[in-house]
C-alpha cells in the first residue's frame, strides 16, 4: 500500500502543473459561463444499483456501449457539462496524466458530454487529444444523463463521475460542483476499493 501512496501523492501534486504544460485551448476559444449553481439535478440512481444500458456515438467513429465493458473492465464515466469551457478543458486533459491509475485498477475511462459529436471532436482535437474514448449524449438529447439523473435544466450534464464494476454495478458516484474539477485522489480510492 505504501508503494502506491507515494507515486499517487506525487502524481496528484504534479498534476496541475503538468496539465498546464499540455496543449491548452487558446483562451479566446473558451466560453466563460461565470459561476453556476453547483448542482442542479436530482440523482436517479444510487451506489449499488445496476448501471443503465447505453449506446452512444464516440469521436473515434465507434460506439460506446455498457455491454462492451461488462465482464472485461471496470468503467469510469466522466460527465463534463460542455466542450470549450474552462473547467472541462482542464479536467479531461488531466486524465491523460493519470492513465496509469486507470490501468492499475483494470478500468476504462469514458468521457461523456451532451455536446454534438462534431463539436466534441473539434474540442478534443484542439486540446491535443485524449487517451480514452469520448462519446456524445446529444441525441436523444441527454438520454444517458437523464437516466442517471445528472441532466441540468439548461440541457448540459452535471460534472459527475460514476464508477461501474465489471458486473455493471455502480460502486461510486460523485456529482461534483460544476465550477470545480473533481478530486483525482477520491477517484483513485474508489477504484482501489473495487478489489
Amino acid at each position: 500500500m505504501r508503494r502506491l501512496a507515494f507515486p499517487l501523492a506525487l502524481l496528484l501534486a504534479l498534476l496541475p502543473a503538468a496539465a498546464a504544460a499540455q496543449k491548452a485551448v487558446p483562451p479566446e476559444l473558451i466560453y466563460q459561463p461565470g459561476q453556476l449553481k453547483p448542482v442542479d439535478s436530482v440523482l436517479a440512481v444510487k451506489v449499488g444499483d445496476k448501471a443503465p444500458d447505453f449506446d452512444l456515438p464516440a469521436t473515434d467513429g465507434s460506439r460506446a456501449r455498457l455491454a462492451d465493458y461488462l465482464g472485461k473492465k471496470n468503467l469510469v464515466i466522466s460527465f463534463v457539462p460542455a466542450a470549450w469551457t474552462p473547467v472541462c478543458s482542464g479536467q479531461w486533459p488531466g486524465y491523460n496524466l493519470a492513465k496509469e491509475i486507470f490501468e492499475k485498477h483494470d478500468a476504462a475511462l469514458l468521457g461523456v458530454t451532451c455536446d454534438n459529436l462534431p463539436s466534441l471532436n473539434a474540442w478534443i482535437v484542439e486540446m491535443g487529444g485524449v487517451w480514452f474514448k469520448a462519446a456524445s449524449d446529444f441525441w436523444p438529447h441527454g438520454g444517458l444523463s437523464a437516466r442517471l439523473g445528472v441532466l441540468r435544466p439548461e440541457g448540459v450534464s452535471e460534472r459527475a463521475l460514476f464508477v461501474i464494476d465489471k458486473a455493471g454495478v455502480i460502486r461510486f458516484i460523485d456529482v461534483h460542483d460544476i465550477n470545480a474539477r473533481p478530486d483525482l485522489g477520491q477517484l483513485a480510492k474508489a477504484l482501489a476499493d473495487l478489489k
